[in-house]
Order: structure tokens, then sequence, then C-alpha cells
């Protein structure tokens, strides 16, 4: 599925977008500026500087373009027949004073918003996207987790320790995607080897991923806004199997401490299996044997069905949330796609739960108890991140929706092919070409998923977010 990109041309339409992205941003109980208590601390804050240095290790990160919040660093070594992984995570919980006004504002916050036209930031950027941030050529305090893994990409030991650090390369995904399909050496030629090793271990598992396309509203140098809907690159699900590993460390790692936070999500019960069957029987590519994760690790990328089939396993992968335990082990640890225990531990600039994690795995690796202040916090955590979760999600979407009104707008009164993705009652989940829309619609009599169908566009309502089409 390649990359598609549909503009929403200079126009009254484009100034009415802009408008109402306009506020969207202001309603998104976020706001971009921090009290200045915040910005006072944050701007005081230094990390202290760790005794172990590993300045003399290459690391480097690789994030989105432009990005200046980067989370994680690391470093790909041979080890023999096997591998020494070495990933960095921002020091974050060594910059930011528990009880203080930055932890306050952070937990008000929950995570890292991204609207249109810029981000509205967890932690004031003096420390997301400088001070804290792994940005290339500056030392930097982080939390070093060393993995040694086997010929077939098994973990046989880990630890953690803070430690001072200097990356060395700030790689895009773009970019270093080309330069791994002309087999140049550099900080990732490892990547695809692990990666796909991981991949493998999470086959073997039973562990499932479920890689839509992304579809995200961007900006353009011009002022122009524009919906980019493109299939993740294979240097994404390489470099996703790191942080995965990572978070099932952290998960044992609290879990044999006898406290933490953990990430879980219940395995589909039999009701949800059936009905996935279902629709892959009716869009012509039907699930008959293997697990429901390699079924979708086989779909074909560039079938134009391999779509609508994404979007019904969906349904599969649906109550995700967090579970808080201090000292008792809990029974349901598992996060079914993943297919064992899994925490958040590696994004700790743009999701307030990695803090607490790191914190409390940083002393259990050290044999010494959870840090009082993350003990004593855990239980506000699941409300504060479910908050922050449903704030973001209605702010993507209803960005997406005011973008698509937009693209639609010059097009009311025509009449365009769309594709059926799921069958939602009298209404359909359909997919436009070109534009790139997702929308809600009547049907035909008798379509079904994977058909093509002819749809009137009735109405586009830019400030409302809110499209209309007719058979």
């Amino acid at each position: 599925m390649p990359q598609r990109r549909s503009h929403v041309a200079p126009s009254a339409a484009q100034t009415e977008l802009a408008t109402a992205l306009a506020a969207l941003r202001e309603s998104a109980e976020a706001p971009v500026d921090f009290p200045e208590d915040v910005i006072a601390e944050a701007e005081a804050s230094t990390a202290t500087v760790p005794e172990l240095d590993l300045r003399d290790i290459p690391f480097a990160t690789l994030d989105p373009e432009g990005s200046r919040d980067r989370d994680q660093a690391f470093h790909l070594a041979r080890d023999g027949s096997g591998y020494t992984v070495r990933y960095a995570i921002a020091d974050v919980p060594g910059f930011v004073v528990p009880g203080g006004a930055v932890d306050a504002e952070a937990r008000r916050r929950g995570q890292t918003l991204y609207a249109a036209d810029g981000s509205i930031p967890l932690h004031p950027r003096v420390l997301s996207e400088d001070r804290a941030s792994l940005l290339a050529d500056v030392d930097r305090p982080a939390l070093v987790w060393t993995f040694a893994l086997d010929s077939a990409g098994v973990v046989s030991t880990f630890r953690l320790e803070r430690a001072l650090i200097r990356s060395r390369a700030q790689l895009d995904y773009a970019t270093t995607q080309m330069s791994l399909d002309l087999g140049e050496d550099g900080p990732a030629a490892l990547l695809p080897e692990i990666g796909a090793l991981r991949m493998e271990q999470e086959r073997l598992r039973g562990g499932a991923s479920l890689n839509l396309p992304d579809e995200e509203v961007v900006r353009a140098q011009d002022g122009t806004y524009a919906i980019e809907r493109r299939s993740p690159l294979p240097v994404e699900e390489w470099n996703a199997q790191l942080s995965l590993m990572t978070g099932m460390a952290a998960a044992t790692l609290m879990l044999d401490a006898g406290v933490g936070i953990l990430r879980t999500m219940p395995e589909p019960d039999d009701a949800a299996f059936e009905t996935f069957r279902h629709q892959t029987e009716a869009l012509g590519r039907p699930w008959t044997t293997g697990t429901y994760g390699e079924y979708l690790r086989n779909l074909d990328r560039a079938d134009p069905m391999t779509l609508p089939v994404l979007e019904a396993a969906s349904s599969l992968f649906r109550g995700a949330g967090y579970l808080v335990f201090d000292g008792e082990t809990p029974k349901d640890a598992v996060q079914a796609a993943i297919a064992a225990p899994y925490a958040h531990a590696t994004a700790p600039l743009r999701r307030l739960v990695d803090r607490w994690a790191l914190a409390i795995c940083l002393a259990a690796s050290n044999g010494t108890p959870a840090p009082e202040w993350a003990r004593a916090s855990l239980a506000e955590l699941p409300a504060l991140m479910q908050e922050s979760g449903q704030r973001a999600s209605r702010l993507n979407a209803a960005t997406i929706n005011s973008v698509e009104a937009a693209l639609l707008t010059p097009l009311v009164g025509s009449t365009m092919e769309a594709t059926v993705i799921e069958l939602r009652g009298e209404r359909a989940a359909i997919q436009l070409a070109d534009p790139a829309v997702t929308a809600t619609a009547p049907l035909p009599m008798g379509a079904k998923p994977g058909d093509v169908v002819q749809l009137r566009v009735a109405r586009a309502d830019i400030a409302k977010g809110e499209v209309e089409f007719a058979i």
C-alpha cells in the first residue's frame, strides 16, 4: 500500500480549515503554553551526571524527520554468534522533581498531543526538545538497557543502568530505509537482521502486530494541509521490535519486584474471532488456518483488499488498559497482541506512565526498593492515561474530520467511487481513493465489504468536521 497524500488547495476552504483547526487546538484541554512556575522549574532543572560513562558507544536515534523529542537511542553490535543491543532512554526521572511544578503539569496533560499545526507537549520544550532529549552530538544522561541476544534473537540476559551517553547520528525513517535498501553500512545496518529475528520470536510466542496504514494530517511549507496515508516502512517495524523487547524486559523487572504498572490487553473472545472470520470471507481473503497473528503477517501489503482486512482486524485489538500492582503479582498480566507481559517504558518525554515504569525498573535492576513517590502515586496513573488517551483520540479524529471535509468541499454534488471497508448496520465504513478519505455512508442494496460503489458527495461542513454521502 503505497504512500498517498491528498491536498487541500489554497482557497476559501483552506482559510475556513485553518480557522477550524485553530479552534480544535484551543479546545484540546491541554494548552500549548505552560504556567510560569513550570517553565522556571524546567529551566532550572538538571539531572545528576551518572558515574557510568558510555560516551564511547556510538549511539544513534531513529525518528520521523524533524523530530526533536528523541526518547530513544540504540547501538547494535555482533557478539559471537549473537548480538548486543543497547537501548538508551531519555532520563526524564532524573530531570523531573516528584511533587514539583513540572510533575504536576505533566500529570494534568498525560501525554504529548499532536495537532495539525504542531504538538502540544507533555513537558516544557526546554526539557522535551533540548536538555532531556537524546539529540546528536551532545552529552546526555540516559537510562540504558543492555540486552544479550543469541543467534535466534532470544534475550539471554539484560540489565538497566543510568549512564552518560552521546548520540552520534540523528536518523530518520525514509533516509535510513533507502540506505538499508542499498546495503550501505551505518548505525542501523544490523537493524533488519535483529528486527527480523525478533519478529520471528513474536510469531513463536503467538503474538500479532497490526500495522494499519498511518493516517495523519500534515502541513506543507506553503501553509496548506493534507491527509497522508501510508503503510509503515520495514525499518519502522524493525525499530518497533527494539521497543517491544524493552517493554517486555521492563514488565519482567516489575513483576519480579512485585510492584509496577503494565500495559495489558485481553485475548479476543470466540465471538470476536468468529465475526472476523466472517469478515475475511466476505472480503474474499478468508482466514482458514493458523493463528490470527500468522494470518495478518502473511497478508500481501500490495493487495488492495489488505486494508479492509486490517480495518476489520482492529476489532480484535480492543480493551487495552493499565494494570497497577504492589505486593501481589497479577494473574492476568499478558498483553495479548504481544503474547507476553509488557510495559510502556520507552517514551518518557511524550508519555507520563513511562517515567514511573523506568524509575521502578531502575530500582529493581539495582536491587533497591521502588521510589516511594512512584509507589504512592501508581494508582492514579490508569485514570490519568485513559483521560489523556481519550483527549488525544478526540483531537486526532476531529482534525482528520475537518481536513476530510475541506478536501470534499469542492466536490459536493459530484459522484465518486468508494470501497466498502466494513458494514455498520444500514451504513458502512468506506474509503475513497482520491482524495484519501475514510467515512461512513449509506450503501446500495446488496453491497458488501470489498465492493466498489458509486456515492454522491451530498454535504461537507469544515467547521463541524462532517461529510455526508448519498447513494
